[in-house]
């Protein structure tokens, strides 16, 4: 509050005097001011979100199970890294050239970390999960479930039996930073199955005479 104090500190009360000008002294009460600054702040602090930690999930490969008890991988894509940032892929088991089963062998296919190449590769063989997912930000979004339940429910559409599953392969001319790019993408699209794992002969001569071409 403002205060505003007239006393009488001019002249002139004499019949010859000559009057002066009255000054006036000011005084500004802050109290309330400071007040509304430590309400704003509060309010600002209890309502604001903080931003959380982003860090990448790293997943330890587990011990190595017996070959002959090995089960089938399904929904699974292969990526192999090779030299000149190139990426192939093929979707399903292996099958080399004159196999047992008499399977077609298998074709790799070249793509790129473009947003029409990896990353719409990732987002149409991971639809289900991706869709699964975003119906649950909405959700969260309005408030129907808690960002606890959002977590538990997203985890368990990643690891559903029925989820995309990647496997990353990279032979002696890849570079690193292309691996990490890769395992980003993967966490772009909400892939939560992945694992890096040492490549087949029968797919390094794959990619070596793709590289060749």
């Amino acid at each position: 509050m403002a205060e505003v104090n007239t006393g009488d500190g001019g002249g002139g009360h004499g019949k010859h005097d000559k009057k002066r000008a009255k000054k006036l002294s000011t005084r500004i009460d802050m109290t309330p001011m400071v007040d509304l600054a430590f309400l704003l702040l509060t309010f600002f602090v209890m309502t604001s979100t903080f931003n959380k930690a982003k860090t990448m999930e790293i997943n330890f490969p587990a011990d190595e199970p017996d070959k002959e008890k090995q089960q089938k991988v399904n929904n699974a894509l292969t990526f192999i890294m090779s030299k000149d940032n190139s990426i192939y892929y093929y979707y399903g088991e292996f099958f080399p050239a004159n196999n047992k089963n008499g399977k077609p062998a298998t074709e790799l296919t070249k793509t790129d970390f473009s947003k029409d190449g990896l990353h719409k590769l990732l987002l149409d063989k991971n639809k289900g999960t991706v869709e699964a997912i975003n119906k649950l930000s909405e959700q969260l979004k309005i408030r129907e479930i808690a960002d606890t339940t959002y977590k538990r429910l997203a985890v368990n559409a990643k690891g559903d039996k029925t989820a995309l599953t990647v496997l990353i392969k990279a032979d002696d001319k890849a570079v690193y930073k292309n691996v990490i790019d890769l395992i980003d993408e993967l966490n772009v699209c909400q892939v939560g199955k992945y694992a890096v794992v040492d490549m087949m002969p029968a797919e390094f001569e794959l990619v070596t005479a793709a590289g060749t071409k």
